[in-house]
């Protein structure tokens, strides 16, 4: 067994996405007490959100907050120029990125529309790798790390999750190429890949369901409409609200996940903060035959 020791903190910074709350925020506060600077990229950073006006008010030269829409490019390359003038020496880099920002959402495939694909995963998908792209220079100068943030629902699926699913799937796909092409710089690429967390991060409130029940139903055709039901597509949405509280609570699993990747000199490519039942099933949907796995956990399916 190799043994991992922790790398000096002193003087590395980190830059975090998403850090209006949830994983993010918590993270942001985890990394700085370990001695990390942080650049905290908020969403509602420039409208005195509650989650950035919270990290400014920690009144910390090694806490900066920014205004950062994964989604648009003109502020991503305004945080690569904001970090640039605030790191001490640019030339030695940024030690870590994580890509934490991203959205969640729901739907079976008849009811989803294109558009809720597409903007799922322009946060989830296309705005990890916008970022990435644009931060890689400095990650490579530091020979640093670049940390992402999947899901289980990023190696298995799950019916009625296929937008979310795809997004991930995405990312994951994405970090194994970056992954093998960031050997020779000496940069590690790392997937957090949590399970349901959703009662710690508020990632999807029942008002959010309401929401997007409404758009999903209002926007399928007749024929699904009819063909479903409207007592079909209740029950699903309540299964859904019943999600909201669901999972664990303590988000430290994650965040000392990520902790060990920005922070120990032998980190694991992948990390599974979950519960042993999600493991299992982890196991079981990814390794056993898809008609034994299908069959032992998804309604309806057959040998």
């Amino acid at each position: 067994m190799l043994l991992s020791f922790c790398i000096q903190v002193e003087g590395k910074a980190v830059l975090v996405t998403g850090c209006d709350k949830g994983f993010g925020h918590a993270l942001a506060k985890q990394l700085h007490a370990k001695g990390f600077t942080v650049f905290a990229g908020c969403l509602l950073a420039d409208k005195n959100g509650d989650g950035a006006r919270e990290l400014k008010n920690m009144k910390s030269d090694r806490m900066k907050v920014l205004q950062m829409n994964v989604c648009s490019d003109e502020e991503v390359a305004q945080a690569v120029d904001f970090v640039k003038a605030t790191l001490k020496d640019p030339e030695e880099g940024l030690w870590g990125l994580v890509n934490n920002a991203g959205v969640s959402t729901f739907g079976e495939v008849e009811f989803a529309s294109l558009d809720n694909y597409k903007e799922v995963a322009e946060i989830n998908l296309w705005g990890t790798v916008r970022v990435t792209k644009a931060f890689l220079p400095l990650i490579r100068r530091a020979k640093g790390r670049v940390v992402n943030i999947t899901s289980m629902l990023g190696r298995m699926a799950s019916p009625s999750r296929s937008c979310y699913c795809v997004s991930k799937y995405g990312v994951a796909a994405f970090s194994d190429c970056l992954r093998q092409e960031m050997y020779r710089w000496g940069v590690r690429v790392i997937l957090i890949e949590p399970s349901n967390f959703v009662a710690a991060t508020g990632i999807l409130t029942e008002d959010g369901i309401d929401r997007q029940a409404e758009a999903l139903w209002s926007g399928a055709g007749d024929t699904v409409r009819e063909d479903y039901g409207r007592e079909y597509f209740a029950r699903h949405v309540a299964t859904m609200k019943s999600f909201v509280s669901s999972g664990l609570k303590d988000m430290s699993l994650v965040l000392n996940d990520i902790s060990d990747a920005l922070t120990s000199t032998r980190p694991n490519n992948r990390y599974n903060p979950m519960e042993t039942c999600w493991w299992v099933r982890l196991q079981v949907m990814t390794h056993l035959p898809t008609a034994l796995a299908d069959w032992l956990y998804v309604p309806g399916a057959t040998l």
